[in-house]
């Protein structure tokens, strides 16, 4: 018995990483039997034993980087002397040639007739021959798939050149010619699954395609038939091996190696829908992490769909008329998916009331000459906020969020609230802070101020956070009301349409008075419908009589 170390061949490049250990201490292995699989940022590659014999050490671990030369494991093989009897058979036959020689030498077509013989032995194909060349021992009975086809018919090849590549949930791995030749035939097709003893192509041996042209290459011929049947019956397993790549685990035609696919499954990536940038399209661990990143930085599948709810089909309708398509902005798009967010997970339920502003309006016409001192244009949207803020200070649960899934609630100490700006480029919503600590003359400032910044596209994201509540005016642009939705993480939001006079009952008749139509939306998970009530009663109240915005 003699001990032999196995190192890691040439392996085209720098440094593979050990990805899978094949076999076990103890484990008696063959020549040419895997016995660790290697990845590189390019290729998966099974590297085989050059000895037959028992493993008595591996050298090696998981995850380990090798280079060429690298020691993997020592064998024990068996001693020469086993060789002895196989070399006596083969003297016993050299000795035996000798007999018919001594009657008569041998005819043409005798010497003809020993070749058959001799091309029965796939290793060493001689002579005029084309053979088949099947799928060898790949260490499984399951079927794997055949990513790549490395030859076309009419190619020549030597022996150990590529033929195809075949891939298995663990290892890549090449097939080589057993002989040098040329490809006459192909059986299998890239993405068929094959299995051990399938049929993979026919070759014509280096012996045929050299004796082509002589004329003797005829005597042979009555041998072809007796070749040729062999590969068309393995064939018919390999035709029916590829049919269950359509059953395969959706993962039929996907060049990736085995750390890849290990890795896809760990994290659930449908490798299908993963683009691959290596060599001939094949996956690398790269692609996958830019694969996460695309969907991460997507919406979800319930925010864009509906939590389930059946997407809207897509119409062509230029089928009608004449269309033209144009590009949503980034903010567009954003804001859509904001509301469709807030509206999919927010149980919204909205109050409507009017607030009678007949004596805010003519408060605030009075203050037009100071006004235009200050150098402000004093419009109903700071009272409305500083009446907000003192409806909020009363009811303080319209100054909570929902946390941790629902279970708590955090209350803010703080009345910031957000004033939804309509410009060019979309709807945005600057948050103006401490509405409960300003005067009407510096709300009035600042309002302008951020729906300048907003139109203008200036507004820093630092001055569109923080918001406890929205007010979202529609001013003079009409309606007598609508159903704002609630700015989640926030929990309420106040519509404000137009003003208008309408004729009021006061008791004893009908007076002018001037209305402002509100819409309070609120989420039912933290607000009831009597908080909303009186959240929205004193806020008319307020409105109504501005007296009460200093008690």
């Amino acid at each position: 018995m003699a001990k032999q170390q196995i190192t890691v061949p040439d392996i085209g490049g720098a440094e593979a990483e050990v990805i899978e250990l094949l076999v076990a201490v103890g484990d008696e292995v063959g020549e040419e039997q895997g016995l660790v699989v290697m990845e590189s940022d390019k290729a998966s590659m099974e590297i085989p034993s050059t000895a037959a014999g028992v493993v008595v050490e591996l050298l090696v671990t998981e995850g380990q980087q090798l280079a060429e030369g690298a020691p993997l494991a020592v064998i024990e093989t068996a001693s020469e002397a086993a060789d002895e009897p196989a070399a006596r058979d083969d003297s016993a036959m050299v000795a035996a040639e000798p007999e018919p020689t001594t009657a008569a030498a041998p005819t043409e077509p005798e010497a003809d007739a020993i070749q058959p013989e001799q091309a029965a032995s796939p290793a060493t194909p001689t002579g005029g021959s084309v053979q088949g060349v099947a799928v060898p021992d790949i260490g499984t009975d399951d079927a794997v798939e055949l990513i790549e086809v490395c030859v076309k018919v009419g190619d020549t090849v030597g022996e150990g050149d590529s033929l195809v590549v075949l891939e298995s949930d663990k290892a890549s791995m090449e097939v080589p010619a057993p002989f040098a030749g040329e490809v006459s035939a192909i059986h299998v097709a890239e993405g068929s699954s094959v299995r051990q003893g399938d049929a993979l192509l026919d070759m014509k041996t280096a012996a045929a395609v050299a004796s082509a042209p002589a004329p003797a290459a005829a005597k042979p011929a009555p041998a072809e038939p007796e070749q040729r049947p062999a590969p068309a019956v393995a064939a018919a397993p390999g035709a029916t091996a590829a049919q269950p790549a359509s059953a395969d685990s959706g993962q039929a035609g996907v060049y990736a190696g085995p750390a890849v696919r290990k890795l896809a499954r760990e994290f659930g990536i449908p490798l299908a829908e993963v683009s691959g940038s290596g060599p001939r399209g094949r996956l690398l661990k790269e692609d996958l992490h830019q694969f996460v990143q695309r969907r991460l930085s997507q919406p979800a599948a319930s925010e864009t769909a509906g939590a389930g709810i059946p997407a809207i089909p897509e119409v062509d309708f230029s089928l009608f008329g004449e269309v033209e398509v144009t590009q949503r902005s980034k903010l567009d798009k954003l804001t859509a998916r904001n509301m469709q967010r807030s509206w999919l997970n927010v149980p919204h339920v909205t109050q409507y009331d009017d607030a009678d502003i007949t004596e805010l309006e003519a408060f605030r016409n009075g203050m037009k000459a100071e006004a235009e001192q200050r150098g402000v244009k004093l419009t109903p949207m700071p009272f409305i906020l500083k009446a907000c803020a003192v409806a909020l200070r009363d009811n303080p649960k319209f100054c909570t969020s929902v946390a941790d899934g629902g279970e708590s609630l955090v209350h803010k100490q703080y009345i910031h609230i957000g004033m939804a700006v309509d410009t060019p480029a979309g709807l945005l919503v600057p948050v103006i802070r401490d509405v409960d600590q300003k005067s009407i003359w510096q709300l009035a400032e600042e309002v302008l101020e951020l729906a300048g910044k907003a139109r203008d596209r200036k507004l820093k994201p630092g001055e569109m956070q923080g918001g406890c509540f929205t007010v979202s005016s529609l001013g003079n642009i009409g309606g007598n009301g609508f159903t704002p939705i609630v700015n989640a993480p926030e929990v309420g939001i106040l519509g404000v349409s137009r003003a208008g006079m309408k004729p009021v009952w006061d008791g004893h008749e009908f007076v002018a008075r001037k209305l402002l139509p509100l819409s309070l939306s609120y989420d039912h998970r933290v607000i009831n419908g009597g908080d909303g009530g009186r959240f929205l009663t004193g806020l008319v109240a307020l409105l109504g009589d501005i007296r009460r915005l200093i008690m």
